[in-house]
């Protein structure tokens, strides 16, 4: 089904709100099965984690998110894949660093078999 179609605004949304679920949950396994086996996460700082460095790290408490408030989402489906871009509010502990930080997040998904999941995401920060 081409980005273009009824719901994928919808189910990529979904997919995000469930990736935000899982983070704030600690719940690695759930936050895996809505990525690709290849997505990188780009951090505010600019560091590019894989897949499973992330969810290492997701699942030890080394990256805890203590909550993630949407101050505004929007999917983009015009280009050859959706796109995802919020803004948030997101409390954390990072690798002992614990605060509250306004992050701009742009996820990018693919289409696998009946579901979008995000192939990768940068972070950055917004005033």
């Amino acid at each position: 089904m081409p980005a273009d179609q009824p719901g994928t605004a919808a189910a990529v949304r979904a997919n995000y709100e469930a990736q935000c679920r899982a983070m704030v949950a600690g719940d690695a396994d759930a936050l895996g099965a809505l990525l690709t086996e290849d997505f990188t996460l780009v951090h505010m700082t600019g560091y590019r984690q894989a897949r499973d460095e992330w969810l290492a790290d997701v699942r030890s408490g080394a990256m805890s998110y203590h909550d993630m408030l949407d101050v505004d989402v929007s999917v983009d489906v015009s280009g050859g894949s959706p796109t995802l871009t919020a803004r948030t509010h997101t409390r954390a502990t990072i690798w002992g660093a614990n605060g509250t930080w306004p992050l701009r997040l742009r996820i990018s998904f693919t289409r696998a078999g009946d579901a979008w999941l995000a192939t990768g995401a940068v972070a950055s920060t917004w005033r």
